[in-house]
């Protein structure tokens, strides 16, 4: 089945108005490939701003929500008003999420759960640490991860899996192409198994880690690696090279 490439920009907790209206500027006016589903992740301030002057058929996506509903849940938003102001996508299961605000397997799953039924479309984050890279323990590590959704969701379709190994992320090193490759297509392997052929062949599985415009080109020749989710690039002009080295 032939999976579309797919490339995400995550702002994390950068931009201002000025610096968040440039980016745009210069996807809006770049010549884009157009077989390339691209998504930008502004913090959730520029949000509705983005969401206004994106156009060059790319999409917006928040980089969070909580597992509510609405409600009394000061500071938070959820998937019903992402919904409503046509926000389509949300990133979910980062590791810093994970890291630094102790997001359990079963919370991801929670609100990719939540993110599903209200109807968006999830980025769905995975990916191990250094110590256990080391340990060898990179597929369990992954595969539990993805367990804790299979418990909660039954339908794949509209998640889209990231893999990050967070010793990669924001750190200049990044995973060889072949430690990709083999990562995600352990991924698939655990896909078909565990969910289903069919889900395993639509997913699409995209690479996460100091990804630039210098290696995306030989990643993305890798067979199971459908695309990119970038940080501290996407920030930059070089986000459209790594937009078209698909």
């Amino acid at each position: 089945m032939a999976r579309k490439f797919f490339v995400g920009g995550n702002f994390k907790s950068n931009g201002t108005v000025a610096s968040i209206k440039s980016i745009i500027d210069g996807l809006n006016n770049a010549k884009l490939n157009n077989s390339v589903e691209v998504v930008i992740a502004p913090p959730a301030l520029y949000l509705l701003l983005a969401k206004e002057i994106t156009g060059n058929g790319v999409d917006v996506a928040a980089q969070n929500i909580y597992n509510k509903g609405n409600g009394a849940y000061t500071g938070e938003i959820s998937a019903q008003q992402l919904k409503d102001a046509q926000v389509h996508w949300v990133i979910l299961g980062h590791s810093e999420r994970r890291s630094i605000f102790g997001e359990s397997d079963e919370f991801v799953a929670s609100k990719t759960k939540a993110a599903l039924d209200a109807g968006l479309s999830v980025i769905l984050c995975i990916g191990e640490s250094l110590e256990e890279r080391e340990k060898g323990v990179t597929i369990d590590i992954v595969t539990r991860q993805l367990a804790a959704v299979a418990e909660q969701v039954q339908d794949w379709s509209k998640i889209v899996i990231a893999y990050e190994p967070v010793w990669a992320i924001g750190t200049g090193k990044v995973a060889t192409t072949a430690q990709a490759q083999e990562v995600h297509a352990a991924i698939r392997s655990w896909l078909k198994e565990k969910v289903s052929a069919e889900v395993s062949d639509a997913t699409r599985i995209l690479y996460g880690g100091s990804v630039t415009d210098k290696n995306s080109k030989d990643l993305a020749t890798q067979p199971d690696v459908d695309g990119f989710l970038v940080g501290g690039a996407s920030l930059k002009p070089a986000f459209i090279d790594i937009i078209n080295s698909a």
